[in-house]
């Protein structure tokens, strides 16, 4: 946003800008104009596409009252698993690099055998398309590698936290690490890494050796060390946090959330001169949830983030949050949540789905119809249902991250299917 006294006209890139004054000024004050520009493109058929609508700098507030404005991806899923005859493709984790994403997951990505196995692809920044996609760490002489958590390296290269089973009859946690090139894990040449037994992390001050921590393994960085935040099918419930100087051997701390729900991300945010740490976490069921820490030690219960879909999707089995910005640097964004889910209860039939924490556009005509957005092609980018809708003279509203807040109103115009905008 920012500000003019009327609206302007004017030719961009062979598409018609329209400046936009907002419809009601404060007094004693010029009018914030919201910037509505038209475009060459053409939005998906039976679509009119708003850009710009991307989620800004992460808010606590709206988390912690839980009044978030999710948008599903039109792709549903966002990436379906190959052909083969084993496909199931969940927990995903992404990773920010240079030129957009790294995606990390689990899954039998069209094998033919039933072995979990730890995959990659990337993407660009509005995660428009996935390539090179490949197998990068398989089990060798156990039998899955799965619930990928993973995190980008200052200079390059990447660390993991993945299930490995079995370890003595138990999911334990294994930890990789790549070189500056993003390959080359734990020493190793080249891809796919084969898991050994020096893979599988350590812990003190825990009833570890009988413990059982089948993806609930989360990893985070700060202050020099990583915090792994882990889940126990035989530890009672809740979740609990270790502390590692090398990645491989941890020290127990606390019990960090009481009550149920499986962890499967925490990401760290600077607001101000404060800190806030959010976590995800799914039941296998019909819902995700978050909660918020200022300190990462002790967590509030969780709320609920947000349910299925349909049919489809309706047993959730993993969750990753989607980021914009350096962890320590002020301005950091969360910009959605990719999710494993399926549609039956053997769990076995997922594909990867995602949700877009973005502004509300609505488009309200003039004889009051109200089309809101209902879909997302990636984080920045919503799509209005005008299918069977002529073209219509109205106002575009925005509202905030929260999806009630408004934060502008621009003039009437005419606005037909198939049409692209963007704010800026």
């Amino acid at each position: 946003m920012r500000f003019l006294t009327r609206p302007r006209i004017q030719w961009a890139g062979g598409g018609l800008a329209a400046w936009l004054a907002l419809a009601a000024p404060a007094p004693g004050r010029a009018a914030a104009a919201l910037d509505v520009v038209r475009t060459t493109k053409a939005a998906p058929a039976g679509f009119v596409e708003i850009g710009g609508v991307e989620a800004g700098a992460f808010n606590p507030a709206i988390w912690q009252a839980g009044t978030l404005h999710w948008v599903p991806d039109l792709r549903s899923p966002l990436l379906a698993p190959r052909s083969g005859k084993f496909r199931n493709i969940y927990a995903p984790s992404a990773v920010e690099t240079p030129g957009g994403y790294r995606l990390f997951y689990g899954a039998w990505d069209g094998l033919p055998t039933g072995n979990d196995c730890l995959y990659s692809a990337t993407t660009d920044a509005n995660f428009q398309k996935f390539s090179h996609r490949r197998a990068i760490i398989v089990p060798g002489g156990y039998v899955h590698v799965c619930n990928v958590n993973a995190l980008g390296l200052d200079g390059g290269g990447f660390e993991l936290l993945a299930t490995v089973y079995p370890v003595r009859e138990r999911n334990k946690p294994g930890f990789f690490r790549s070189d500056a090139t993003g390959t080359n894990w734990n020493g190793g040449r080249g891809e796919p890494y084969t898991v050994r037994a020096r893979d599988i992390i350590a812990m003190d001050g825990y009833a570890y050796p009988n413990a059982d921590i089948n993806g609930m393994n989360v990893l985070l960085r700060e202050d020099g060390a990583r915090r792994l935040y882990f889940g126990d099918f035989r530890g009672g419930g809740g979740t609990f946090r270790a502390t590692s100087r090398d990645g491989r051997n941890y020290t127990f701390e606390a019990k960090v959330l009481a009550g149920p729900g499986l962890v499967n991300d925490v990401k760290k945010f600077r607001v101000g001169a404060d800190c806030y740490y959010l976590m995800g976490l799914h039941e296998n069921r019909r819902r995700l949830w978050q909660t918020i820490s200022t300190n990462g030690l002790a967590f509030p219960p969780a709320r609920e983030l947000l349910a299925h879909l349909d049919a489809a999707d309706a047993y959730i089995v993993a969750l990753g949050w989607v980021t914009r910005g350096a962890q320590e640097s002020p301005g950091r964004r969360l910009l959605g949540v990719l999710y494993g889910a399926g549609p039956v209860s053997a769990l076995d039939q997922n594909r990867i789905y995602a949700r877009w924490l973005q502004k509300r556009v609505d488009f309200v005509a003039r004889d009051g119809t109200r089309i809101s957005g209902t879909r997302a092609l990636g984080p920045g980018q919503q799509l209005l249902d005008f299918a069977g809708s002529p073209a219509r003279r109205g106002r575009f509203e925005l509202y905030a991250e929260d999806g009630v807040t408004r934060l502008g109103v621009s003039p009437e115009f005419d606005v037909q299917s198939g049409q692209v905008f963007h704010l800026r």
